[in-house]
């Protein structure tokens, strides 16, 4: 087994991650692999975003099972995931992805690009691939990727280079754990922003960390630093958004229409013992609801800054005014995206444990419109 992630230091200063020191390259025989929804943007705009960010977290659950729940790095972007795996598990990789590919096109007529390239050919590019662990609880940490090698690496993918070939097996990957059972979280301060900043080639990376040190501490002030997930937790919905897709990838040979019977029946039980807020069997419902708001991922670094946040107008107004000043002073780029409600797509081993994870995002486009905002933002 390869040790290098679980080596990595658990950093807990999110601020810290704003310099490359902070971080370390990927070993020489590491392959870095990426996932994209092609035309995402077009699904969002028909109200699919649910939908996207389901299939985009899948990435991310069909590799934890297919490496049998050994830790990687990993970064999910809203409609795309990056990770890298040790040469040893590069084959496993690939063939799951490319099984996912088949199955989201069989199941639900989309394409998911799905890429991988070794760090050695991205380091001839002149670029790097280093990785950081965020740890955003005690029980939950994150990576975090810096060196612009994947953001060329998914670049290349949306060109058409760097494709998986089909694998010849046709059989879905094991999704479990991937689920979507959660209200859209409303926005309590006025609006979810969602930021995706990156520095210019010739910005420094002093410059650059300067400017993510102004952002949090405008951020700062605001309640839990802005965290859209409360620690109280979501409302669980009535009628989970997530349940078309949850029935597709649940296994078995009963018809579809059952299927989604029977997570309905589940979910409705699964509702009740959290509005009780009691224990259950030796099961806290409370105690979930924290660790949830503990370890949601709503800050990010990908060669860049990512944020979905929950803030008022006037934090907004000071942000742009802080990006703005680094734009013109040509130390960044960036993008917005603003919306009223949060969403998150979870991926949850086991609910008696405190490892489960939660990807947050604007529920109206998050990242996806806020990368878009930024490509079509002129210099």
């Amino acid at each position: 087994m390869d040790v290098f992630y679980q080596s990595l230091p658990q950093i807990r200063d999110f601020s810290a991650l704003a310099l490359p020191s902070s971080f370390t390259p990927l070993p020489e025989d590491w392959v870095v692999c990426c996932s994209d929804i092609e035309n995402s943007t077009g699904l969002i705009a028909e109200g699919r975003y649910k939908l996207v960010n389901m299939i985009g977290a899948s990435v991310i659950a069909a590799i934890q099972n297919a490496l049998n729940g050994e830790a990687f790095p990993y970064v999910f972007g809203g409609d795309g995931t990056t990770f890298a795996v040790p040469a040893a598990q590069a084959a496993p990789a690939r063939q799951t992805l490319a099984r996912l590919r088949h199955w989201v096109a069989q199941e639900f007529g989309i394409t998911l690009r799905v890429a991988a390239v070794p760090a050695l050919a991205i380091r001839a590019q002149g670029l790097e691939v280093s990785v950081a662990r965020f740890a955003a609880s005690s029980n939950a940490d994150y990576a975090m990727f810096s060196g612009g090698g994947v953001t060329w690496a998914e670049a290349q993918m949306k060109q058409g280079e760097l494709a998986i070939p089909d694998c010849g097996e046709t059989a879905a990957p094991d999704l479990t754990g991937l689920s979507c059972r959660w209200n859209n979280i409303p926005a309590r301060n006025g609006l979810i922003l969602s930021l995706v900043m990156v520095p210019r080639t010739t910005a420094s990376d002093q410059d650059f960390a300067h400017v993510v040190h102004k952002l949090l501490s405008v951020t700062e002030d605001l309640v839990n630093g802005g965290h859209p997930v409360p620690k109280s937790g979501p409302g669980l919905a009535a009628l989970p958004p997530g349940l078309d897709f949850e029935a597709r990838l649940s296994r078995g040979k009963l018809p579809l229409i059952f299927r989604k019977l029977g997570l309905f029946i589940h979910f409705t039980l699964a509702r009740l013992l959290f509005e009780r807020r009691r224990k259950t069997g030796g099961w806290d419902p409370l105690h979930y609801l924290e660790t949830m708001s503990g370890n949601a991922d709503y800050r990010k670094f990908e060669d860049g800054l990512k944020m979905t946040i929950d803030c008022d107008l006037t934090t907004r107004d000071k942000i742009v005014e802080v990006l703005g000043e680094a734009r013109a002073q040509g130390v960044i780029r960036y993008g917005l995206h603003a919306q009223e409600e949060a969403l998150l797509t979870c991926i949850v081993p086991s609910a008696s444990r405190d490892d489960h994870v939660h990807f947050v995002d604007g529920a109206a486009g998050g990242y996806t419109r806020a990368a878009t905002n930024m490509r079509n933002m002129q210099d």
